[in-house]
Order: C-alpha cells, then structure tokens, then sequence
C-alpha cells in the first residue's frame, strides 16, 4: 500500500508548530497564498515569533497581513514591502524586523536551499548597501519612527571572477513551507496554475516540512509525469483547501472607455506628479529596442509598454515570471491565478 500524504483539516496539517520557526510562504501580492493555512495560524496566537520568509506580507487584511496584524511574525524576510502599510508601520516604530531582499537573489536564495547549495555568488546589489552592509533590519522602538536602527545587515563577501565583481548570497531554508497548488495526489505531487506557481515551487523544496494547501486532490496516476511541477518527495502533508476568496489585490480591466494610465485614454494627467512619472516612463520606454525582452516590476515600468513604437517588437515579461503579456482583460474576464507585477 502507498502511504497517503492527505491530512483532514488546517489543523491537523500545521501541527509541530509550537512558536519561533522559520516558515516559507508561497505567493507573488494576493496570487498564489495559502491563503486557509495563514488563518489557521491566526487562530492559534501562541504560534508566534515567527521568522517568515515570503516575496511580500499580503495586505493589512489579507493575507500575512494576518499575521503581522496579531504580532505572530517576528522577522520578515522579503523583497517587497507592497501594499501593507502596518508591515511599513512596524518596521519604522520597531516593533518587526525586516530583511529586504533583491527579488530575484531572494528566489535564488531559497531554490539554492532546496538544492542542497549553502551559497552562491550573484552580481546584483554589488557596489550597493546590499554588499557593504548597514540596512536597517530593526528600529528602536523609543528612539522614534525610523530613527535608530539597532539591528543592521552584515557585509557580503565579495570576489572576482573574470574581471567583475560578485557577492556572496546564503541559501535559505526553512523548518516549515507552505505552498498552495491547484492539484495534488496523495503522494504529495503538486501542479500549480499558471502565475499561482511563482515563490510556491522554490519554496516547497526549501522547507524541513512542506505542506501544501490544494484546490483539488485527484487520483493517484491521474497526473502525468511531466506535467507535475513538485514531485511528491519534497512534500510532507496535503490539505484541500476548506473555501478560497482568491482575491486580486489590484484589479485593472479594459471595459473599452480606456484605462486610468498615463498613455492610455481616460488618463488624468493634470496633477504634478502625475505628470512627473509619464515623463521618467517616456524616457524609459525609448531604451526599448526592437526584439528586446523585457522584465517589467510592478509601478511605473508596467506602464513603460504603453510608449512602445508602432512597429516595434518587444516581448514583455512579468517579474512574477509571465512571459509574453497581452492586454488587460475585459470585465469578466479576469482571473486570479494569471496575474501581472501590477496585480
């Protein structure tokens, strides 16, 4: 008989934790979060002094923004502060430790704890802070808001190689991971669902004990083999998911009256500010040349692709990992699980 990974409830799957674990979140914004274990870990406060590791923390009411509303996250290691402005809130007052990360070091970082490699040398962030050390990672928290940082970061060992200068980045791995997918079988073999995928694959394979929330388990042998993304030898426990709000955290739909962007109609482009950007993305878009790939984050180089030439080819990549963006969607036509660097 082939032992099943199944376990019955949110409960159940996040037993063993006990309060001051590391614990790697799945997830790009709201796309792709465990969305049903996060709330499981709200209704037990005593789980608490937790060091997370996720590109982000969710909104003020979703998401780790749970966690971080009930101070059961201790350190925050992340790439992005986003749209979470009690994460900003207790960073600057002292009240959470934050560790910023170059998005893609940081999915470096944990895919080289998965694969068994203690370090790796990277050349972005050389010649920055990042290699010199002395980002504030913790304020006090008498001395004012953002005025006296009491933890910092340490410097990067850098070396040489072929003439340019690399440092040195440690892989991350965790006591816990949970990941959210689409499908499992009770062996444990996952399938994610298009930009769900993002953080959830490296991190599954970071963790000492990876639980997966699902929105369907099915047979085993009904997966085929290369059509699995997490092979069930990283995964220790798998739960379906009890309900699924799947929220879009920033919602943008064509409805054919135009979009609220500079460059598209229907843009407000009266105020200052406004004004400012459409300059600075003007001025981005002309380094575009024809052919090129192009990764755009999320904020003002989305909108770059609004001033690309007539004529002009440009394959448009999302820093999520979505190659070859189309058009916004019609109202309706939106889906949680494929989203841009825009949400």
């Amino acid at each position: 008989a082939q032992a099943s990974k199944l376990v019955n409830s949110t409960a159940e799957a996040i037993q063993g934790f006990k309060g001051g674990e590391k614990v790697l979140v799945g997830g790009f914004g709201l796309c792709g979060i465990p969305e049903n274990l996060i709330a499981e870990l709200q209704k037990n406060p005593h789980i608490k002094d937790l060091t997370v590791v996720s590109n982000n923390a969710g909104v003020d009411d979703f998401g780790l923004g749970l966690l971080l509303k009930t101070k059961q996250i201790k350190r925050m290691i992340s790439s992005y502060v986003g749209e979470n402005a009690e994460f900003e809130r207790q960073y600057l007052h002292g009240e959470l430790e934050v560790e910023l990360i170059p998005q893609g070091t940081l999915a470096e970082r944990v895919r080289a704890g998965g694969a068994g490699i203690p370090a790796f040398f990277t050349a972005t962030a050389v010649g920055t802070q990042v290699q010199t050390g002395g980002i504030p990672i913790k304020y006090s928290a008498t001395a004012g808001k953002g005025k006296q940082p009491i933890i910092v970061s340490n410097p990067r060992e850098v070396r040489t190689f072929g003439g340019k200068d690399y440092i040195m980045e440690e892989a991350i791995t965790g006591d816990f991971s949970l990941v959210k997918a689409w499908k499992a079988d009770a062996l444990g073999n996952l399938v994610f669902k298009n930009t769900a995928c993002n953080f959830n694959a490296p991190m599954a394979k970071a963790g000492r004990i990876t639980i997966a929330e699902v929105e369907e388990i099915v047979p085993i042998g009904t997966l085929k083999p290369d059509e699995i993304h997490v092979q069930g030898a990283y995964v220790d426990r798998v739960v379906k998911g009890e309900r699924y709000e799947k929220r879009i955290e920033r919602l943008t739909v064509n409805d054919g009256k135009g979009l609220n962007v500079p460059g598209k109609r229907g843009a407000n482009l009266s105020d200052e500010g406004t004004q400012r950007r459409e300059r600075i993305v003007r001025r981005a878009a002309r380094e575009f040349k024809d052919g090129m790939y192009a990764n755009l984050g999320i904020g003002m180089p989305m909108l770059a692709s609004n001033y690309i030439p007539e004529g002009m080819t440009v394959h448009l990549q999302s820093e999520n990992g979505i190659l070859g963006m189309g058009p916004f969607p019609k109202p309706g036509g939106q889906d949680a699980d494929l989203i841009n660097a825009g949400k």
